[in-house]
């Protein structure tokens, strides 16, 4: 989740009945959606030994404190770990995996009726999963093709806050609702819902 430090778990195993001997290079960038590397934000060598049909497990932590300021609006890291089996005249093994940060930030509660010419008061909740304080927040709103700037106060670490948005449907059917939360340290984390308006 955006915001918290990451866990990865490299899983190692020996197939053989021989030992061996593993060099594990571990890297991880934050990237593009075109998987272009915007930053390197982990760089990281071990050696694993393994007995005759073991299995070892290496852990790799990435901090919060390590890739946030990189991150871009795609919210993607790039993960890769090189393995070189020593004294098998350079065999190598490469794993990758990107990982997709999910937003749990924009919360939006809706009333269980919503009709046609009568005002309707919705709920929106947004949080800053940071560990340090954020400030300039905004939250964007748009529906029936017109968009809301709301400026809201600074949050604390970790906090979640709420504001509540009126407004009255003119046409029976399905409505979009769309939230966007920008503030300095992090834009475009985004919420959506649809709302089914009743006839009156």
């Amino acid at each position: 989740v955006f915001g918290k430090d990451i866990n990865l778990v490299l899983v190692l195993n020996n197939l053989s009945s021989d030992r061996k001997s593993v060099r594990v290079d571990m890297s991880a960038s934050t990237i593009l959606y075109t998987r272009r590397a915007v930053a390197e934000i982990l760089k990281a060598a071990t050696s694993v030994e393994l007995g005759p049909k073991q299995g070892k497990h290496v852990r790799v932590k990435i901090p919060y404190t390590h890739y946030g300021k990189y991150l871009t609006t795609d919210k993607r890291i790039q993960v890769t770990a090189l393995c070189e089996v020593m004294r098998t005249h350079g065999l190598k093994l490469l794993v990758e995996k990107t990982i997709i940060l999910e937003d749990t930030n924009i919360i939006i509660k809706l009333p269980r009726r919503v009709v046609v010419n009568k005002a309707v008061s919705l709920e929106i909740s947004y949080a800053n999963p940071l560990p340090e304080p954020v400030s300039r927040c905004v939250l964007l709103v748009t529906l029936m093709n017109q968009q809301v700037k709301i400026n809201l106060a600074r949050l604390a670490p970790r906090e979640r806050s709420k504001i509540y948005f009126e407004f009255t449907p003119r046409r029976a059917g399905p409505l979009q609702l769309q939230v966007d939360f920008s503030c300095d340290k992090f834009s475009h984390v985004k919420g959506f819902v649809t709302i089914a308006v009743a006839p009156a």
